[in-house]
């Protein structure tokens, strides 16, 4: 049986789905009762079927930070997929990203080797690699260096990869995979999926920082393939495309028949920006939608290889155009626009 991890988000719902899709005995880890994403992605790949397969999935109510709850979730288990992880940039959320991306892949690497578990599948982020200079490219042997901009996500997951390599030279048989920022259907209020909400809306300003971008059902496709190889100890950078964070909002702006941004921000503008929706935030009693690690990532350029899992399994990438033209379909069957 395999046991999956963060299955109510945007990725592991697609992993879900493909892997009940084929027949699979699959076991969740669910903390809430909060299922509405993965329903979502279910009734939208198997609109006749959803309901049957989704019945397919062994729910289990644990929680990855508390290895006593974690226990029972392993019985019988012999694949694992690590997909669960606490995203943000908000300054007061380090402690909980440090506990949920940490220690809880401590917990579920400690138990899949004393288990003996045959294989685990761990989903990183590429904020875990290292950076290199403007223009060249990052690969999965580019080093990670302390920098005081690296930010508490990046920090998060980089210690949470450290356990997985640990636990491969305990002899945990694993791989570990670095997504670009994951594009699909989930939570409009939300991680990724929030800037579908703001382009429906409408984007006045642009930044020209670059980064990699991939679509969630790549991801899922890559999981699997790697775990049903013989591959082993190594990392891929799962990346479509490198974009500019103004041709994604572009996608978006075009997908939803709305104008294109056409107000350039350069670093000043975003740490003006940053401060002044800190204080507006603040005076409402708001999450922020820009913060100042988001303001630092919107103008830095990025480019990363996805030459290795190419080579590795044949893969080819859904174009994130094309990506984002599905995912603003979704977003407008959602809220009922069109």
């Amino acid at each position: 049986m395999i046991l999956v991890t963060g299955g109510t988000g945007i990725l592991g719902s697609r992993l879900l789905f493909d892997l009940v899709n084929k027949g699979k005995k699959v076991r969740a880890i669910h903390r809430s009762n909060d299922f509405f994403i993965t329903q979502k992605i279910f009734k939208l790949n198997a609109p006749e079927r959803h309901l049957e397969l989704f019945q397919n999935i062994e729910w289990i109510h644990a929680d990855i930070t508390d290895i006593n709850s974690l226990e029972p979730a392993f019985d019988g288990i012999t694949h694992v997929y690590h997909c669960a992880a606490f995203i943000s940039f908000l300054g007061d959320a380090y402690k909980k990203m440090m506990s949920i991306n940490v220690e809880g892949t401590e917990n579920m690497v400690n138990l899949s080797l004393e288990r003996k578990i045959e294989k685990f599948a761990h989903v990183s982020s590429i904020a875990a690699i290292g950076r290199v200079k403007v223009g060249e490219m990052i690969t999965e042997d580019t080093y990670w260096k302390t920098s005081p901009n690296n930010t508490g996500y990046a920090i998060s997951k980089y210690g949470a990869e450290r356990e997985v390599w640990r636990g491969m030279a305990e002899g945990l048989n694993a791989v570990i995979v670095n997504p670009g920022v994951i594009i699909g259907p989930g939570d409009w209020n939300n991680n990724t999926s929030e800037m579908f909400s703001l382009g429906w809306r409408g984007m006045k300003f642009y930044t020209e920082g670059v980064n990699a971008f991939v679509d969630a059902r790549d991801v899922s496709k890559a999981l699997i393939a790697l775990m049903e190889s013989d591959i082993s100890n190594e990392r891929f950078i799962l990346a479509s495309e490198n974009i500019s964070f103004r041709q994604f909002f572009d996608f978006i702006a075009d997908s939803f028949n709305k104008p294109r941004a056409t107000v350039k921000v350069n670093r000043t503008l975003a740490n003006i920006g940053w401060r002044l929706e800190a204080l507006r935030s603040f005076i409402k009693n708001k999450r922020p939608t820009i913060t100042k690690e988001t303001a630092r990532a919107s103008t830095n350029k990025f480019y990363y290889s996805n030459e290795k899992i190419r080579k590795a399994i044949g893969m080819e990438f859904i174009p994130m155009k094309k990506s984002i033209e599905d995912t603003c379909k979704v977003f407008l069957a959602d809220n009922s626009f069109n």
